[in-house]
């Protein structure tokens, strides 16, 4: 149980520090609430309840957050493999080979959709 009181001492660090910056902003904090700061923030552009659309998203909307999770998961597949590579052998090379052309797989599908094109 001692080698956990580090661990729990550095939580309790933690929370104890986010706790008191939330409580001092709150009281240090300026309180000058008006109607612009309280209206939703949509990138400069004034708030409509429906989407200029009909209320349809792009499909370059779905296209680049696939690929930023797709290539966010291939980097934290591929880091440990790096690191422990030469204590893994040929099953995990082939193992990492058939990971990185599932990834390019799902790299063509959005680029043939054109989700690499910005207009």
């Amino acid at each position: 149980m001692n080698s956990y009181v580090p661990i729990l001492f550095m939580l309790g660090l933690g929370f104890a520090f986010a706790a008191l910056s939330v409580f001092t902003s709150l009281v240090v904090g300026p309180k000058r609430y008006n109607r612009a700061k309280l209206e939703a923030y949509e990138c400069g552009i004034q708030p409509t309840p429906q989407a200029a659309g009909g209320g349809r998203v792009p499909i370059k909307y779905y296209l680049t957050a696939m690929l930023f999770i797709i290539f966010d998961i291939e980097s934290v597949f591929l880091y440990p493999f790096a690191v422990a590579f030469n204590k893994l052998g040929l099953f995990a090379l082939v193992e990492m080979v058939l990971f990185i052309v599932t990834v390019f797989i799902a790299y063509a599908y959005v680029w043939r959709r054109g989700g690499l094109e910005w207009d």
